[in-house]
């Protein structure tokens, strides 16, 4: 059974770079997905050294929400599905980003998702989908599609709702590899235990999942809160959790792999 198993905001701060690089060099991380537009990124991605790049996918993590010209993510859907957003300056940040993220690590990226799946938003995934094929049209990225099972209830409906079907379609045609099922969405709540338990079900997802699914996490080292980041309690609970042994276990007849 193979799973792509991938932390989310590499470079949005020092604890979730340390806590997402100790956990690839545990091996229990295959991906990575990388803010580019964050202030601290150049930094950031002189830890993504030859070694971790063996071991991990490293992917943009696209953002329109949080760093950069950031507008909150709900007007962002807005703006996307009444058609309100400019094509031409969604291309213009994803070269921007592509840019930033070829600077820091000098090749371009194994795969490209986004953050809070922004990505597969009306009028934004036909954007991506243009500026990639132009720009790798040798080797294209794989994506990462948004698609989270019924199982994970109403939040992993809406995100699935919000274009991941569209997405899939769309950059098949043009060639591009796709990811199966997105698991890891929830509220960010609960105890280390609640989290394992949750953790324990979307492996047995990975059974029945015909395509390679992607799980996601969002994980951080315990040190002073960092300012603006809601779910940092979460993110210490998630990398005490990746980190344990008990994981270890869960974990020992899956294959993790870099890409679908």
């Amino acid at each position: 059974m193979k799973l792509i198993l991938c932390a989310d905001d590499f470079g949005q701060s020092e604890a979730i770079d340390q806590a997402i690089i100790a956990l690839i060099e545990m091996d229990r991380l295959s991906a990575t997905s990388c803010m580019t537009l964050s202030p601290r990124w150049t930094l950031a991605a002189k830890k993504l050294t030859p070694s971790i790049r063996k071991k991990a996918a490293i992917g943009l993590h696209l953002d329109f929400t949080h760093f950069g010209d950031a507008i909150s993510h709900p007007k962002l859907v807005y703006f996307s599905l009444t058609r309100q957003l400019s094509k031409e300056k969604l291309q213009s940040s994803i070269h921007q980003q592509l840019d930033a993220f070829e600077a820091g690590i000098g090749t371009a990226p194994d795969y490209v998702d986004g953050h809070q799946h922004v990505h597969q938003l009306p009028v934004i995934r036909e954007a991506l989908l243009e500026v990639l094929s132009a720009r790798y049209q040798r080797k294209l990225p794989w994506l990462r599609i948004a698609k989270p099972p019924l199982s994970d209830g109403f939040k992993g409906i809406v995100i699935g709702l919000l274009g991941a079907r569209a997405l899939k379609r769309k950059a098949k045609k043009l060639g591009f590899f796709c990811s199966g099922s997105l698991l890891g969405a929830y509220g960010f709540n609960g105890s280390n235990e609640a989290y394992l338990a949750r953790f324990r079900g979307w492996l047995k997802e990975v059974k029945t999942d015909e395509a390679t699914p992607v799980l996601m996490c969002h994980p951080a080292i315990d040190q002073t809160p960092v300012n603006n980041d809601l779910i940092y309690p979460a993110r210490v609970r998630e990398f005490a959790v990746l980190s344990s042994e008990d994981l270890s276990k869960d974990l020992a007849s899956i294959s993790l792999v870099k890409m679908p």
